[in-house]
């Protein structure tokens, strides 16, 4: 039964033209914020009579975004899939071994970085995650995509994604592509400018010309048995391209079985009623335009105070033009004109006041408190700390708030991982081959991989025939790779300091267990695992030393004489 029409298709466009009006405001920040970010500012704030005074451009804020974008980098996630039940013990290791292997194949710190460029600028980054068929020669496989803010609208006053009835995102493709992929556009495509994206302006002309706007509409229903479906329309202008609810394999069990939007939204500073938040441009833009400002001020003050200008009477007969030629080493003075201070005076500038480079510099110091951008977070030195270490105490207490930053990114990747695992299960139906790459260059495996143990499955039957059914489910534990060098250095430092303690020396292995269960630092569930292993090993080493060979006192030699072949024991042949 055909569900999706071109009446249906007309009314998705109107819910769509009135997301778009409710999204202005938005699109309209996050086009001026990209001036901002491009230091082209003034673009913004330039008044009457701006043109002709020098207008500097200082990099503050595009400084407390760049080191922010850093210390994002600096912890690139990394997750671990928890199993809840025993049984699925053993999945729960593959698939975290293979969703690294996902993600590198989708580029994902490329998108992960460009997300926070995205999250610092303009508050909010947004993952896709979808299936796409085409990967992997056909087989299909996951696909993790930036989705750009001005490209995808939602229902105005949600604050949640996942609460919008319904969600588009738009896509400008060439009419001439579309045609080739679609042979059902031919000859429909005429440049729709109903649905004309909103730009951002670049420094290369755009020509838009010969392009149309593709839609993918995603839409949430309630199953008769109270699932939430989400189904999944692809359409340009009126003409239908793709339908999940009129194909029988999608119809009553909807595009994505986990039932979500396929979007994950990461907001830097959340606002209510909307999904999106505002980032470090909507917040230290105002300081920054004063800096300038003021700059502007100053710098008009020294051009002015540098070049020297002349009152010069109308009758005092001398020469302009050789005046005003600094090569010249002679200027004419016609009659005998006199020269004194009453008929040409130097034209002097007053220096502006120490207020005003004061109030430059306190306007400095408010951005750098307000993006929490301190020296010390950039790698300088204050009051005379020189100690590596006290500098690195110091960067990880001026960090705090980076790193309530990375911990909400941590969440929304958790939620990405959740929706991976998800597209796994329903999709991986053949075995797929994974490297599985260890700590060295040649050190790998290769785990081979399908959804048959992770799919819902029936367990039993009730007594009424009914069958009972599982469904795996895990948990996600995000942690940080951790990448700069302090953070190696300090790692470096407590293995030699634990060398140091004796932790490695099997004999001490019980209470070093104690002492490791108490402390909390990068790599202790590794160290732990080993010190007990080599306590294991040592005990075991021991129970034959403890029991002596059968007709052996326990006087009669130790064990070094025993295998040299010395003492009462069976070894001398």
């Amino acid at each position: 039964m055909e569900r999706i029409n071109e009446e249906v298709l007309r009314e998705a466009r109107g819910i769509l033209q009135k997301y778009k009006d409710g999204k202005k405001v938005l699109e309209a920040r996050v086009r001026e914020e990209e001036k901002w970010y491009r230091l082209r500012h003034w673009e913004v704030v330039r008044g009457e009579g701006d043109a002709a005074r020098p207008q500097p451009t200082s990099a503050w804020l595009f400084n407390a975004i760049m080191n922010k974008h850093a210390d994002a980098m600096d912890n690139f996630p990394e997750c671990s899939v928890l199993p809840r039940e025993d049984g699925d013990r053993e999945d729960a290791k593959t698939l975290s071994a293979i969703i690294p292997v996902i993600l590198e194949r989708c580029e994902f710190e490329k998108v992960y970085s460009y997300n926070w460029w995205e999250k610092l600028k303009h508050g909010t980054a947004i993952y896709g995650s979808f299936w796409n068929p085409r990967l992997e020669n056909g087989l299909g496989d996951v696909d993790i995509k930036p989705v750009d803010i001005l490209n995808i609208f939602w229902e105005p006053g949600i604050q949640d994604i996942q609460d919008s009835r319904n969600v588009f995102v738009l896509d400008l493709r060439d009419n001439d592509l579309l045609e080739r992929e679609y042979p059902q556009l031919e000859g429909k495509l005429g440049g729709d400018r109903g649905l004309d994206l909103p730009q951002y302006e670049h420094d290369l002309t755009l020509d838009l010309t010969g392009k149309s706007a593709v839609v993918d509409w995603y839409y949430k229903v309630r199953a008769e048995d109270g699932r939430t479906l989400v189904h999944y329309v692809k359409f340009v202008g009126e003409t239908l391209l793709f339908a999940s609810e009129d194909m029988d394999e999608y119809a009553d069990r909807g595009f994505y079985d986990h039932g979500k939007y396929p979007f994950v939204f990461d907001a830097l500073f959340p606002e209510k009623g909307t999904p999106c938040g505002f980032g470090y441009v909507a917040l230290c833009k105002d300081p920054q335009m004063y800096i300038d400002k003021l700059s502007q001020a100053v710098l008009e003050n020294a051009l002015r105070a540098g070049k020297k200008r002349w009152f010069i009477g109308a009758q005092t007969g001398v020469n302009k033009e050789q005046f005003l030629d600094w090569n010249k080493d002679f200027v004419d003075v016609e009659g005998s004109a006199n020269l004194d201070d009453a008929h040409m005076r130097e034209i002097t500038t007053t220096p502006l006041p120490g207020s005003t480079l004061n109030l430059l510099q306190m306007k400095v110091d408010e951005l750098k408190e307000t993006s929490s951008n301190r020296d010390v977070s950039s790698g300088g030195t204050m009051g005379g700390v020189t100690a590596a270490s006290a500098i690195t105490a110091l960067q990880e207490a001026g960090n705090k708030t980076s790193r309530d930053m990375i911990s909400a990114s941590y969440r929304a990747y958790t939620q990405l991982d959740y929706l991976i695992i998800e597209l796994v299960r329903q999709f991986y139906d053949q075995e797929r081959s994974f490297r599985i790459t260890g700590g060295g260059v040649r050190d790998y495996d290769f785990v081979r991989y399908s959804n048959v143990n992770i799919r819902t499955q029936q367990v039993a039957v009730d007594s009424a025939g009914n069958p009972l059914m599982r469904r795996p489910v895990f948990d996600v534990r995000v942690k940080a790779q951790k990448k700069n060098p302090f953070s190696r250095m300090s790692q470096n430092e407590l293995a030699k300091e634990l060398y140091g303690l004796g932790v490695f020396n099997p004999e001490r292995a019980q209470e070093t267990e104690g002492m490791l269960e108490m402390m909390e630092f990068e790599g202790k569930d590794r160290v732990l695992e080993q010190v007990r292993q080599k306590g294991a090993e040592f005990s075991q080493l021991q129970q034959p030393m403890a029991q002596p060979p059968q007709g052996m006192s326990p006087g009669g030699g130790d064990m070094l004489d025993l295998f040299a072949g010395k003492g009462n024991g069976p070894v001398g042949m």
